[in-house]
């Protein structure tokens, strides 16, 4: 059958919608079926699914043209999501066509969430279409006889491609594929992405950097001009010392009408804490919305969760509270209309979110932008220019992984075992082990027969064994099951589930919170004000109460750092608050007060100048300085600044800092002009000084803890059998400071360092950042009190001292005197 007349199935099919196919859609089509890799890039709910599963499902047909009279088995086409959410919506749209078209062929779902039922159904006969999860395809690949699973499976689809990249699960991804490439002969790789800055980099790394397949590829975008409103929610009252207290629940009365005339609204909350307190209080100031309003975030149950997105769906919820976890590709047709709450830190997290309205092609997403507080307000500015101008972020790709490749080789040797000289040049074409050498690849076979040089002596490190003809392999059953319990490459604090007494299951919440608890204690989650009771096993016992909380779960990762894009547009923005009136956006405007006050004690900085502000409070000496680079560089530029006074002077201060700059606060003054005149700012020596500065012995322990977990030298338990998180964190000690003393070279442990300083404290933009300063005017201004631009650090401080209300009284305090 020729491509014309299958083309001509699709353009039927699309035509009984009342649908018309998309260019991009048939490029990629005939691209498929011409048998070539590739690239998707292509906005969120503009049909990119039609676009890979129509020419899979045509490329069958091609192979057997009795296929409406006889089914040949076998999987045939892997789709891979970065989240369970998605996987439900992804199955129906291929459900739609195999159904249509009377293929006979079937569609299963394979994930964290399948029954231990399915599973069994799919060992003895797997769907044609698989939809599964990064983790789930290591998984089926410990399995044995994988090699005959995958063999005639002609497609391979890596969903959110972006939000894999520049990831440990992206690595995960990495090394599934160069497998599957050597299994199956007629395997096209693809990839489907929003757009992000290094779309070439992204195919490169999908594929492989110097393959076959990405000679053999194509990269298609869709050229859909997507229509996105940004508009601020800007308040009557605009507060002239802002503050990160209050969440933005001043403003709940602003996002009512919205609610009210939208079918649906998402209001996008960026931690779980700061969703459950905005799901409370909109019912109890509107208790009309009991049953029209639901939550969803990542630590709730399954059940909850699903229901509310069915509910979404059938169009019978009136908003939803949420997190990240609707972020990605979940398509709502009712959505109407999305609110996030404070700034998203990010331009792809938001044009990701904004997405999630209007999710039809040609229909327009509408997002309002709602302040946490004031200066929030140039960051919603910066997202409506980013918008027009379509900035894009990059994604970097992480290099030399060691712990995932020894999860990855650790699972093969679970299932079939594999010959190291076959695997090393599979691994070698991906693009993260490209610079892996002989002598490093020998290190890693070693650690999994003996463990490393200072453990040989224990047997419990010794995993692999080698078999006469060479083959590693793992045979004992015991080591096999704990290693499949663990692939993964996400490593959270330890989870408890919480359940009520009599069993009901509630959801997820980290050990770190509930450990603060005393029996008796009340707090607020899912919805819902419980009480404490005790905790059994890696269970959080619980009552229903009717007392008041202020207590809410906080979960990691809540505290979000600017990216790299958002940094720069944000210092773009602050810098129009310097031009004529007529030429502000409207957002800079209403802030103009706030920059008035800003004036009278200090200056509004230009792009040619870096401000310093100090004063002195009850509190001791500030020192303020204002790169507005996010705060991952402030956390290390602050300590690379305070390590290099230390050496003018012996001076002993605390540091402080957010997105917008950073505080340095001691109980004498820091000369300011000793650190201008030895030009305290360079980029010289700066790794050396971060090393010294930091305590980054301490940095790199808490990530060895993860890399421990992920290379298999950590147990964390069996499901409702968990290691509590203090062992997991002394058993990870004891092998660090083992590696310290004994064997520094061990790749592991270094590996540690290197991902302290590349991710966490973005090195390399740290060192960007360093060179702008070093070409910029520094203007010290010498204040009497507090300004605008310094309240909130130095507010953000006191906050670890007291509770919200005394916070909240203690602050309007200062601000009364401050604007006297």
């Amino acid at each position: 059958m020729k491509n014309s007349e299958l083309f001509h199935i699709a353009q039927d099919w699309f035509q009984q919608q009342g649908w018309k196919p998309f260019a991009f859609q048939k490029q990629s089509w005939e691209a498929f079926l011409n048998g070539k890799h590739g690239l998707l890039n292509a906005p969120t709910g503009s049909g990119k699914t039609y676009a890979l599963w129509f020419p899979i499902v045509l490329d069958y047909i091609r192979k057997n043209q009795d296929y409406k009279t006889k089914h040949k088995k076998g999987l045939k086409a892997i789709w891979i999501t970065p989240l369970r959410a998605l996987s439900q919506e992804i199955k129906q749209s291929a459900e739609r066509i195999t159904q249509d078209l009377e293929t006979q062929m079937t569609v299963g779902i394979r994930t964290g969430d399948t029954t231990t039922a399915e599973r069994a159904r799919q060992k003895k006969s797997m769907p044609d279409l698989l939809i599964t999860t990064p983790e789930s395809l290591q998984l089926l690949l410990s399995s044995k006889g994988y090699d005959k699973v995958f063999k005639n499976c002609s497609a391979v689809v890596v969903d959110e491609w972006h939000e894999l990249l520049g990831s440990k699960r992206g690595v995960q991804m990495e090394l599934g594929l160069s497998r599957l490439k050597t299994i199956a002969s007629d395997l096209r790789i693809w990839g489907i992405s929003a757009t992000i800055g290094n779309l070439e980099q992204a195919r490169e790394v999908l594929l492989g950097p110097t393959s076959k397949e990405l000679d053999n590829s194509i990269l298609i975008k869709a050229n859909l001009n997507k229509k996105i409103t940004v508009k601020s929610i800007i308040p009557e009252k605009m507060e002239t010392f802002p503050w990160r207290g209050h969440l933005g629940l001043h403003l709940l009365e602003n996002v009512v009408p919205i609610i009210n005339s939208s079918k649906t609204t998402l209001l996008f909350t960026n931690t779980r804490g700061q969703c459950e307190i905005w799901f409370q209080k909109i019912l109890e100031k509107h208790p009309e919305y009991a049953g029209e309003i639901a939550m969803h975030h990542g630590s709730i149950n399954k059940d909850t969760r699903l229901w509310v997105e069915q509910a979404i769906r059938n169009e019978s919820l009136k908003a939803v509270v949420c997190t990240s976890s609707l972020d990605l590709g979940v398509d709502f047709a009712p959505v109407e209309t999305v609110v996030q709450i404070g700034g998203p830190k990010g331009v792809a997290r938001f044009l990701q979110r904004a997405g999630r309205s209007g999710h039809r092609p040609g229909k327009e997403s509408v997002i309002y932008f709602l302040p946490t507080h004031a200066i929030e307000l140039i960051e919603a500015s910066a997202m409506q220019k980013a918008v027009l101008n379509a900035a894009v972020e990059d994604r970097i790709p992480y290099l030399n992984s060691y712990d995932v490749l020894i999860q990855y080789l650790t699972t093969l040797a679970v299932s079939e075992g594999f010959y190291p000289d076959e695997i090393y040049q599979e691994v070698k074409q991906t693009f993260c082990y490209q610079t892996l050498t002989e002598e490093t690849w020998q290190w890693l076979l070693n650690f999994l027969v003996m463990g490393s040089q200072s453990l040989k002596s224990y047997d419990e490190y010794k995993k692999v064994e080698v078999e006469t003809d060479g083959k590693f392999k793992v045979n004992n059953l015991a080591i096999a099951r704990r290693h499949r319990f663990q692939i993964g490459t996400i490593v959270g604090d330890a989870s408890l589930s919480v359940r009520y007494q009599k069993g009901g299951y509630i959801g997820t919440i980290e050990e770190s919170f509930i450990s603060k608890m005393s029996p008796g204690d009340v707090f607020t989650f899912a919805g819902r004000n419980l009480e404490f009771i005790r905790i059994k096993g890696m269970t959080a016992q619980v009552r229903n109460s009717s007392k008041r909380s202020n207590k809410i779960p906080s979960w990691m990762g809540g505290r979000l750092s600017f990216s790299a894009k958002m940094s720069e547009l944000l210092r773009q923005e602050l810098y129009t608050a310097e031009l004529p009136l007529k030429d502000q956006a409207i957002e800079i405007q209403s802030l103009a007060q706030m920059f008035a006050k800003q004036r009278e004690e200090s200056i509004v900085p230009q792009p040619h100048q870096f401000l310093i502000e100090t004063f002195k409070t009850n509190d001791g000496y500030h020192h303020i300085f204002y790169p507005f680079e996010g705060r991952a560089i402030h956390e290390g530029m602050s300590s690379l600044l305070a390590y290099r006074i230390s050496l003018l002077s012996p001076i002993t201060c605390s540091l402080a800092f957010n997105d917008y700059g950073f505080e340095l606060l001691s109980d004498k003054p820091i000369d300011i002009q000793a650190v201008l005149d030895n030009n305290l700012f360079t980029s010289e020596y700066m790794l050396s000084d971060l090393q010294k500065s930091l305590n980054s012995n301490e940095m790199a322990r808490r990530k060895f803890r993860d890399i421990a977990v992920i290379s298999g030298m950590v147990f964390t338990g069996y499901p409702e059998k968990g290691v509590k998180m203090k062992h997991l964190q002394s058993s990870s000690q004891l092998l660090f400071d083992v590696f310290k003393d004994f064997e520094d070279d061990n790749l592991l442990y270094q590996q540690a360092y290197t991902e302290t300083y590349e991710h966490q404290l973005e090195e390399g933009r740290l060192r960007l950042a360093l060179e702008r300063i070093a070409e910029q005017e520094m203007v010290w201004k010498q204040c009497e009190n507090p300004t605008p631009f310094s309240f909130p650090i130095i507010t953000d401080r006191l906050r670890e001292k007291l509770s919200n209300e005394k916070l909240a009284d203690r602050i309007k305090r200062m601000t009364r005197i401050l604007t006297r």
